[in-house]
């Protein structure tokens, strides 16, 4: 075996160094991802197990009426504590209603709220306008005092926000002003189940350590 160059070695070297720095990359990628998922899970006052289930259903659910639609109409899947709320468009009643039933049908659903539109599917610029409307929502929430941002779910459809969650009718009512009060919001619709205040301490975010 003929010995390496300098040249050889060198790249060797530089080769192992970069590997290790992108293993070191991914490993803190997963510890930073792994936190913040913890992080979100100890702020919703849903038990873990439910935040899971929740995501479950919305994979199942999301699959099973994608299979049914077969590309007719757009439907948006939400699952809170086992409720789930349909929202989007689809072409007909009788599609609206086996859209509904599919829902029901998946494990762990306990009620469903139908807010399917019969019309035509959204446009692209219509979908990003309500993330959009989502996201600025979302950033009141942040602010207020009596309502934690991390007990509402937001969901925009066509201007129209739907709020979820487990809350007290204090933090129902505060929500609800935040959100008629946002730019661009064409409705408020509250999709909440309440809970007494004893049941809903208030979530204030983690204290992170420098």
């Amino acid at each position: 075996m003929r010995p390496r160059s300098a040249a050889g070695r060198w790249a060797i070297v530089v080769l192992a160094a970069a590997s290790a720095l992108s293993l070191q990359a991914c490993v803190e990628s997963l510890i930073i991802g792994g936190v913040a998922t913890g992080v979100v899970v100890a702020a919703d006052r849903r038990q873990p197990e439910v935040i899971f289930g929740d995501q479950r259903i919305e994979v199942v659910a999301s699959n099973r009426i994608g299979d049914a639609l077969a590309g007719q109409g757009h439907v948006n899947i939400t699952s809170y504590n086992y409720m789930v709320l349909l929202t989007g468009e689809v072409p007909s009643a009788q599609v609206k209603a086996n859209t509904e039933r599919i829902a029901s049908e998946v494990p762990q659903v306990k009620t469903v709220i139908n807010e399917l539109q019969i019309a035509g599917a959204s446009s692209m610029a219509s979908r990003s306008n309500d993330s959009y409307i989502t996201s600025k929502v979302k950033s009141n929430l942040v602010g207020a005092d009596k309502v934690g941002p991390t007990s509402i779910k937001v969901v925009t459809e066509a201007g129209v926000v739907y709020l979820l969650g487990l809350v007290t009718r204090e933090e129902a009512d505060a929500a609800t002003e935040i959100a008629r009060g946002t730019g661009g919001v064409q409705k408020v619709v509250r999709v909440f189940e309440y809970v007494a205040p004893t049941q809903a301490p208030k979530v204030t975010p983690p204290v992170t350590k420098k």
